[in-house]
């Protein structure tokens, strides 16, 4: 139907990649722990509304540009890159709400808004021109070469593709805000997760800036 094919392996090779660690999944775990499922769900949502620019970006063509433009390819990289370093930056520069005496009854780090969260999911994923990429390799295979409309059999699988990605997202979200809660994370644990979050997206907007488009 729509020329596509082999939709179950599509389904489930769409799963395991999502299952993959990444800054996604890293984004959705900090702020389930430390803020709850609500700010989990947040960056879900983010990540999946970025999501979908890639692939309505990728059913027009215009994820091609990224494809065979270095300029273009390279502008869209380090955007991505100096956002997740920012990112990273602001996570390392956490404190603790209160002062040095008050460390033991102190409160966890002032919460972001969920739209600011929301805004962070959505960016962390549109910015990263893997992602464009990763949706002209990977979905095409899986539409047959006579498909009477290529665009919209692409779309239904890219919708296929973040439907799955949000139950694992929000399933995330939720295991995690739930493990946190049982642990009973301290403040000064969460200031740490924080810290150490920050350090990764560090490595992986260096890791980002230094891709080729291969």
């Amino acid at each position: 139907m729509f020329g596509i094919h082999d939709l179950t392996l599509f389904i489930v090779s769409g799963l395991l990649l999502n299952i993959m660690p990444g800054p996604d999944s890293l984004l959705i775990m900090a702020r389930s722990a430390t803020q709850g499922w609500r700010a989990g769900v947040a960056a879900s949502l983010g990540i999946g509304a970025g999501t979908m620019v890639h692939v309505l970006a990728a059913a027009l063509g215009l994820s091609a540009l990224l494809a065979t433009s270095a300029t273009a390819f390279t502008v869209v990289k380090w955007v991505g890159a100096a956002y997740i370093v920012w990112c990273g930056i602001q996570m390392l520069r956490a404190k603790l709400k209160g002062s040095a005496d008050e460390a033991e009854t102190a409160a966890a780090p002032p919460p972001l808004p969920l739209g600011r969260i929301f805004a962070q999911g959505f960016l962390t994923n549109v910015l990263n021109p893997k992602v464009a990429l990763f949706f002209l390799a990977f979905v095409p295979q899986f539409i047959d070469a006579d498909a009477s409309n290529k665009p919209l059999a692409f779309i239904i699988l890219g919708c296929i593709f973040n439907f799955n990605a949000m139950l694992w997202c929000n399933g995330l979200a939720l295991f995690t805000a739930f493990a946190s809660s049982k642990l009973k994370v301290q403040p000064r644990v969460a200031l740490w997760l924080n810290r150490v979050t920050g350090g990764l997206f560090l490595a992986l907007g260096a890791r980002l800036a230094l891709a080729d488009r291969h």
